[in-house]
């Protein structure tokens, strides 16, 4: 016979389960936070769509994909490390100067969840600050870290009137397809639509296949009649 003692403590055990996966399946959702505006894509008829970089900047792999970008005439936005910026300063002004968009992926790429106000305001205050010495004067946006939040950053983030940038484009999530940028770029263009935000890493060695991709994806995207923004220019659609 089960004590009463034991049957709280087995309901205790079954809610904390419950809340847990729960909260681990928020915390990695796309589409949806506790606090503020989180925007995976932008609800438009408007064959537009927007190509976005997390990561460095990194010396090389930030020349070979803006030399890719301004040869194919379109403007992106690259969500930037705060400590790979401090490194590669001279990246991130190549990346301002040739009219695109920095956006803030915090300063050391840590998961966001757990974490304390401080640690939060610290790693997205400092990589701003970052951001604006290498001369961005455009709207900061933010995205976190392997997409992860719960509870204090999305509201420190609505408290600071910032939304969470997400994506609804993500070919490297499937190991099968980030290791071919053939099928990268079968896999974007498959899955593109009105309004998408395309996310891909290219700053680092490992990423060389989909650096490669680039190039096809845009003008792949170009013949179906898409035309390429930057998160602002996005967001100002819906506004």
């Amino acid at each position: 016979m089960i004590s009463k003692w034991a049957k709280a403590l087995l309901l205790i055990v079954v809610a904390a389960t419950v809340v847990a996966a729960a909260s681990f399946q928020i915390s990695k959702s796309r589409a949806f936070q506790f606090f503020g505006e989180i925007v995976p894509r932008i609800n438009t008829h408007q064959k537009v769509v927007a190509l976005t970089f997390d990561d460095g900047p990194m010396p090389g792999a930030t020349e070979d994909v803006l030399s890719v970008l301004n040869e194919e005439g379109v403007k992106a936005t690259f969500f930037v490390m705060g400590a790979d910026l401090e490194k590669n300063v001279e990246q991130g002004r190549k990346i301002v100067a040739a009219g695109h968009e920095l956006g803030n992926h915090t300063y050391s790429h840590d998961r966001m969840v757990l974490k304390s106000p401080s640690f939060i305001a610290s790693e997205i205050e400092r990589t701003d600050q970052l951001i604006r010495q290498a001369g961005y004067q455009g709207a900061i946006h933010f995205r976190p870290p392997f997409g992860k939040k719960l509870f204090l950053l999305p509201w420190y983030l609505a408290r600071h009137s910032r939304k969470t940038i997400t994506w609804d484009v993500e070919p490297e999530t499937y190991p099968e397809i980030a290791s071919d940028s053939n099928r990268i770029v079968e896999h974007v263009l498959a899955n593109t639509k009105s309004g998408s935000i395309i996310l891909l890493h290219v700053m680092y060695p490992s990423r060389a296949e989909s650096l490669k991709s680039v190039r096809r994806i845009v003008s792949g995207l170009k013949r179906e009649d898409y035309s390429f923004r930057t998160i602002s220019e996005m967001l100002a659609i819906t506004n």
